[in-house]
């Protein structure tokens, strides 16, 4: 005997109200739908903050994020997920932390948590620096969302922060910059050599590695024989940082090729740091060459 479909549908639509007779008895008569219907959104963003305030990062985050689950358009839903980023860091989870952050500024950028969400990226990212030897992608990304805090949020409490942080950044990026460099100029690869110290001094002026940069392309362009780009880095160095050792070791070093430092207005170096008025290069020479 064949079934018709409307013998079907009875048959289904039976089974429906006996199953959820029997789960309404089972609950009293009154059907549980705890599971549908979460804590208000207030008492989980209040769990979760009185977590944080315990200690218990992993699980206030795990909180954060079941307010912004639950509740997608509650008030509080977009602050909990800046919020779980900041537990997750707290906790020690960078990679989640980073990603929940990215999470907000994709949906929420230029709100009034922005500036923490783009400061918790910084600052996971700030806190993996590695040595100079080593890969420096988290300095550069740091670095990143710490110019992006001065630039975009300049009166906010995080990019006040930024400053010397900044600077440690870009110290460990000259500083991995020059150890390339150094390792090149070792096996003679003199062209790759420059690259590296042009960009400590195009880029990383400030640190404590650019007198060094300069020196190491004098000792370059001198091996291939680029006499007026050694003479030029040579004049920079020594208008810059007259005292220097390494400028001694320059001027040294052209003296003993019979040349002295001289500026070349038209040379890639001189274009760089005359951008830069406090670190222009000056209208003079050391001799003749």
């Amino acid at each position: 005997m064949m079934i018709s479909t409307r013998d079907i549908k009875k048959v289904l639509g039976a089974a429906t109200v006996a199953m959820t007779l029997a789960v309404a008895g089972c609950s009293g008569n009154k059907l549980d739908t705890s599971a549908l219907n979460p804590d208000p959104p207030s008492k989980m963003y209040a769990d979760a903050d009185a977590l944080m305030a315990k200690g218990s990062f992993e699980d206030a985050a795990t909180k954060f994020e079941s307010v912004d689950r639950e509740h997608p358009y509650s008030q509080e839903a977009r602050r909990s997920i800046v919020m779980a980023a900041y537990a997750y860091y707290r906790a020690g989870k960078s990679p989640e932390a980073i990603a929940s952050a990215e999470r907000y500024i994709t949906m929420h950028p230029g709100t009034k948590e922005a500036p923490l969400a783009h400061h918790i990226i910084a600052s996971a990212y700030f806190d993996d620096l590695k040595t100079a030897n080593r890969d420096q992608t988290p300095a550069r990304k740091a670095l990143e969302q710490f110019k992006i805090l001065k630039s975009r949020y300049p009166d906010s409490e995080y990019a006040r922060d930024a400053d010397n942080k900044i600077r440690i950044c870009q110290d460990n990026i000259a500083a991995n910059e020059m150890e390339v460099g150094r390792y090149y100029l070792d096996k003679h690869n003199y062209v790759g050599a420059i690259n590296r110290f042009k960009t400590v001094v195009s880029d990383y002026q400030t640190t404590a590695h650019v007198e060094e940069a300069l020196a190491r392309l004098v000792e370059c362009y001198m091996a291939l024989g680029i006499t007026k780009e050694a003479q030029n880095a040579a004049a920079v160095l020594g208008h810059n940082y007259p005292d220097s050792k390494w400028y001694k070791d320059s001027y040294t070093l052209l003296a003993n090729g019979g040349l002295a430092p001289r500026e070349d207005g038209d040379s890639w170096l001189s274009k760089t740091w005359n951008a830069v008025p406090k670190l222009s290069v000056p209208k003079m020479s050391f001799g003749n060459g």
